[in-house]
């Protein structure tokens, strides 16, 4: 009787999931967490602009660039070119990097919680001109 054995073609790698027959390679994490770590600058980012718009009133004036929404507009247009350029950079960064996605995680919900006490009137009152 003969015995016989099934290789595959390709070297096994500690790095690749097999399910049934089917071998996933493991990918890096860094785009993933690039991607949450820029929602938490975006938020930041949020927070710093309200503030600043409360604290000058140039800052303030500079940022109306719609009389119907005031500077509203110009918080919103900052902070989203502020978040897709983070988001753009750190996926730059991170792209081929493992990253572990817990930590970038943490780091987004601190980040967001400072930008969310920046929109507090509260807190921004502190800094009126």
């Amino acid at each position: 009787m003969t015995t016989t054995t099934t290789t595959t073609d390709r070297p096994s790698r500690a790095a690749d999931t097999e399910t049934e027959g089917i071998i996933y390679p493991d990918k890096p994490e860094g785009p993933i967490a690039a991607a949450i770590l820029a929602a938490g600058v975006g938020g930041l980012a949020l927070g710093v602009v309200t503030t600043l718009v409360e604290a000058s009133k140039g800052f303030k004036d500079a940022l109306n660039w719609s009389n119907d929404v005031g500077p509203l507009s110009g918080k919103t247009i900052i902070t989203v070119l502020v978040w897709l350029a983070a988001w753009a950079v750190l996926h730059l960064v991170y792209r081929r990097k493992q990253y572990e996605t817990r930590r970038a995680l943490t780091i987004a919900l601190v980040l967001i919680g400072l930008g969310v006490l920046g929109t507090f009137p509260t807190f921004f009152q502190l800094f009126g001109a």
